[in-house]
């Protein structure tokens, strides 16, 4: 699958090559060699500045590992998303966010600085991190790496988000081979597009903003890794396609213009702890198309359209799409959809996607108008797709601010489908959790007789504590989907709400 690299795109990489070695200097050898030393025990490291990079000066942020001292985080801005229901207006609201690396246990102090600050708290909940508060002040500790969120008065926009790495291990060095090494600095170039050849890592040092679009294309045996941002991309900020064995490892995205990461045609892929902030239109997270054996581990992402969406055929791109394993990550979407499956495929030569799996997942928020684009899981199924064999296990769902719990619908939107979906199948959701009160009502819908919803199993499935279920906890004469509040329709068959010993009874 390697593809030779043209003249231009050979000249490109000498060129980023040299400009590392002059950005680097003391902090990213400095960061090197710490991160490379040994991670036993608690240690802090620090960022070097972001060049480019707006700063926001709502929070001050210190850390420290336990006994050590003080240590201040630069913070920097972010721009979400906020749609006007009325107009479609999409005015974008500044938020804030931070990142170090460390190891052992790390003491944390967050200053909201316009004052004022009656409560803090620090998301997801499933942490259950209590900070100890005094006036504008909140204080907790982390015991091992985590992306955080601090609210301070239940603000949406006007947080911290707090991106905990681990200490980086085995960090490549300016000068290895099959390297493209960014160091701390600004690194662009006159086309902002930057062609990863096969066999080559491109590698964003803590303290590096590359405003490219990064492209891995027709390679393997490729990556993305490190601590830097892709800031500001022209068009997507990461785009993989008919490509095998990339890793993308570690980065933040910031301000692309449209999506964050579109990935297509692709084999053995992972994307693992990937932070991600979007307020532009059609700005996905991850949206993966026609893939196969691919993870989505660890990663936080706040966007502006979908967090995570799955799809087969669309535009150039063909194939199904199989063994999807997102687990391990923090979704918000401030527009869309957290988890969205099915929209898009190829009614003339109909494809599927099948063995998915979704784990250990905490959904922050979901903030969508259309009440047919809802819900915080949703599937969407068009086109001729048939989605099957999916599970999802351990999904916690934080209150939200518009939207459905689920919407799981076979349906025909003649804005994006040329054809209604085949069927949703073998759907197994074990552990999901909600905790709230804006859910409006759920859905699951087929579409007729020959394009039906089917053999959906919930088990444990709680709503505010209560568990919903076929045998208990209702009089007799209720459904349990009214538990949820869950309108289900003639073309649904075999949906079952279990309780664990029931399920375990099986």
């Amino acid at each position: 699958m390697s593809e030779p690299l043209s003249r231009r795109s050979t000249l490109q990489a000498a060129g980023v090559l040299a400009m590392a070695g002059l950005a680097s200097g003391i902090a990213g050898t400095t960061q090197a060699a710490a991160a490379e030393a040994d991670s036993t025990g608690d240690r802090v490291v620090i960022h070097p500045t972001l060049p480019r990079v707006p700063v926001n000066n709502s929070f001050s942020v210190k850390v420290r590992s336990l006994g050590g001292s003080w240590q201040r985080l630069d913070v920097y801005l972010a721009k979400l998303a906020l749609i006007d229901p009325v107009t479609g207006r999409n005015a974008a609201q500044n938020s804030s966010w931070a990142a170090f690396d460390f190891s052992g246990t790390v003491e944390v102090e967050v200053t909201y600085n316009p004052g004022s600050a009656e409560k803090f708290r620090v998301r997801p909940d499933s942490y259950g991190i209590k900070p100890e508060v005094l006036g504008s002040t909140a204080r907790f500790t982390l015991d091992r790496p985590r992306n955080v969120v601090v609210q301070v008065d239940d603000k949406i926009f006007d947080c911290l988000h707090l991106l905990a790495n681990p200490l980086e291990k085995n960090a490549p060095s300016e000068g290895d081979n099959n390297v493209m090494y960014f160091g701390p600095g600004l690194h662009t170039h006159p086309d902002r597009i930057l062609n990863v050849p096969s066999g080559t890592t491109v590698y964003l040092a803590a303290g590096a903003v590359l405003t490219s679009q990064v492209i891995f294309e027709n390679v393997e045996n490729s990556g993305l890794i490190g601590r830097g941002v892709l800031y500001d991309s022209p068009v997507g900020a990461l785009f993989i396609h008919k490509s095998e064995n990339i890793r993308i490892d570690g980065v933040t995205i910031l301000n692309p213009r449209y999506e964050n990461s579109r990935v297509a045609e692709c084999k053995n892929l992972t994307i693992k702890n990937l932070r991600a902030f979007s307020h532009q239109g059609w700005g996905d997270g991850i949206q993966l198309y026609c893939s196969t054996n691919v993870t989505i581990d660890g990663c936080f992402l706040r966007t502006s359209d979908d967090c995570v969406a799955l799809y087969t055929h669309r535009g150039d791109f063909y194939g199904d799409t199989r063994n999807i394993k997102v687990k391990n990550c923090s979704l918000w979407a401030d527009v869309a959809h957290p988890i969205n499956i099915g929209v898009h495929g190829n009614t003339d030569n109909p494809e599927m996607l099948e063995n998915l799996t979704f784990e250990n997942i905490d959904i922050l928020d979901h903030r969508e108008p259309q009440v047919t684009y809802q819900g915080a899981i949703a599937f969407m199924v068009g086109d001729s797709n048939l989605v099957r064999d999916v599970r999802f296990d351990n999904i916690r769902v934080e209150d939200f601010r518009w939207g459905q719990l689920i919407h799981m619908r076979v349906e025909y939107n003649p804005k994006y489908n040329t054809s209604a979906g085949r069927g949703i199948e073998n759907v197994y959701i074990k552990d999901l959790s909600y905790n709230g009160k804006n859910a409006d009502l759920s859905l699951v819908v087929g579409l007729g007789e020959d394009r039906l919803v089917k053999d959906v199993t919930f088990e444990n499935l709680r709503v505010n504590g209560r568990v919903i279920a076929d045998s208990t906890g209702k009089p007799g004469w209720f459904l349990a989907s009214d538990g949820v509040p869950m309108f289900v329709n003639e073309y649904v068959k075999n949906l079952r709400f279990l309780t664990t010993a029931e399920a375990a009874a099986l």
